[in-house]
């Protein structure tokens, strides 16, 4: 029986209100404050489980605040599921990418890239040969993340065995991987920027190279500044015990080199994710019967017949850690993995943040925070100052890439629009600064994935993705110099709102 004149209208519905911009930042600044104690009693080890406590913590913190602002759990739990299961692709594709890291280094694909490598690169040009060779595989793939964990962990070996500091060899491999995601057709960010702002993808992607050309041009100028000066004051470690204990130890062959080129092959024809990474997976196993049996006993500890001892050590390097010892103790370092089981602290991170971003989200909070942003931008280029960084604000707090893209390209879209301005303007800032400084954000899944795929932690190789660092502020420097700033002319229709 109806009783109220308003029956139709949940009571906590009527009672939500507006969240101030302070209620709105309390669980922000809890979430910085209690990252940066972390950071600073932990160290490297803060994403072993702490980290992911404080995002914990400070959804705790958002919760309450929303719930105070009239928000039921049930409404909010809706909002962590929700984000949660935005972020499964990218949790499957992480598990995934500990299994190839396994069966790789069982088949000796990766010890096989590392041989050739060290006989190919030297100290004075390993830096710009990785960021380069980074970018030409992502760019093919469109994938910065299949990137890092096949050819960036290969070169990461290389770079130890020449004597460079993992901090430089990341901050190289990231910069160029992170090019090509960005400037790929086939990237997924780079299809999801131009669709947030209203744009087409081609006029996104030429666009986008006006800033991108140049900040590409400064990374590899300094990596070259940076591999003379080692060069000239450094000295340069022996390669040729390396050589000898990989040789010994594995049978390198060029024929290995299929496995990788497979799964290149396979995201170029716009194979998804998850199903080529699984065949490279798959054929690793494959190429560790054919050419490694030795390994093979070795890993699998077992005096068994072949066909246990191979399933056992398969198995293991899909889903746990794995070591092959040589003679040389800096090559042991590099011929460990972790499989599945590597990437449980990562998993653990991911869901832990997107807890935290979905109560943000849900409850409007960052929506009032970024809504605020804009009442302060009022030219061009402080529009796209604006713009970067709440882009970066996004990457930080929500810590995901995708939102950093998505929630300003949609707040943003129509201010944009009203002040004349077309939307690949928009789509290029998204993409400078949303989806190159996800991975220096140690909590945001891209930071967190490429810091355990390398095993070189974030803050280790952050100072060094020269690329990352420079975009957001390339874009917003041509902004305020209004350099090739695309806007409408006189007569010329608007692209409509992004809804």
């Amino acid at each position: 029986m109806q009783t109220g004149s308003e029956p139709n209208i949940h009571p906590m519905t009527k009672a939500r209100r507006r969240p101030k911009l302070i209620e709105a930042l309390i669980p922000v600044i809890f979430l910085t404050a209690l990252i940066s104690i972390n950071v600073f009693i932990f160290g490297d080890d803060s994403l072993s489980g702490s980290n992911q406590i404080v995002l914990i913590l400070s959804a705790s913190v958002a919760a309450i605040v929303a719930m105070r602002l009239g928000y039921t759990w049930e409404h909010l739990l809706k909002g962590i599921v929700k984000s949660i299961g935005s972020a499964m692709s990218s949790i499957l594709i992480l598990l995934l990418i500990g299994s190839l890291a396994g069966t790789w280094l069982l088949s000796g694909v990766v010890p096989a890239m590392v041989y050739y490598g060290l006989k190919i690169l030297n100290p004075t040009i390993f830096l710009v040969a990785a960021c380069v060779v980074s970018a030409i595989v992502s760019l093919a793939t469109g994938s910065s993340w299949s990137t890092v964990a096949t050819l960036g962990v290969a070169l990461l070996g290389i770079g130890r065995a020449l004597g460079i500091p993992d901090g430089m060899i990341g901050g190289a491999i990231i910069s160029g991987a992170y090019f090509g995601d960005k400037m790929s057709p086939l990237s997924d960010t780079t299809n999801l920027a131009p669709a947030m702002a209203g744009t087409d993808l081609f006029t996104h992607i030429r666009y986008m190279a006006l800033t991108t050309g140049p900040t590409i041009l400064i990374t590899l100028v300094i990596f070259t500044i940076m591999g003379l000066s080692r060069s000239q004051g450094g000295e340069i470690n022996d390669i040729a015990p390396v050589l000898s204990a990989i040789d010994s130890t594995f049978n390198i062959t060029p024929w290995l080199f299929i496995v990788p080129i497979l799964v290149i092959t396979l995201i170029v024809r716009k194979v998804p994710a998850l199903p080529a990474l699984l065949v490279g997976t798959l054929a690793g196993a494959l190429f560790a019967l054919i050419f490694q049996p030795q390994i093979i006993r070795q890993v699998s500890e077992m005096d068994a017949q072949f066909h246990v001892a191979a399933y056992i050590a398969i198995m293991k390097s899909m889903y746990t850690n794995i070591s092959v010892t040589t003679d040389h103790e800096m090559v042991n370092s590099l011929l460990e993995t972790g499989g599945m089981r590597g990437m449980l602290n990562t998993v653990w991170l991911i869901m832990c943040a997107m807890i935290f971003g979905g109560i943000m989200e849900s409850s409007g909070l960052l929506h009032r925070i970024t809504e605020s942003v804009i009442k302060l931008a009022h030219n061009t280029g402080s529009l796209v100052a604006s713009t970067a960084g709440t882009c970066i604000f996004f990457n930080i707090t929500a810590s995901d890439q995708y939102l950093s893209i998505v929630v300003p390209g949609r707040m943003f879209a129509e201010t944009y629009r009203e002040r004349g301005l077309k939307p690949q303007l928009l789509s290029r800032t998204l993409e400078d600064s949303g989806t190159v400084t996800s991975v220096l954000v140690p909590w945001n899944t891209c930071g967190a994935t490429q810091a355990t795929v390398l095993g070189v932690s974030t803050l280790t190789f952050l100072p060094y993705c020269f690329f990352n660092i420079i975009s957001p502020f390339m874009t917003i420097t041509f902004a305020y110099l209004n350099i090739k700033i695309a806007r409408y002319k006189e007569g010329e229709e608007k692209a409509p709102s992004v809804e």
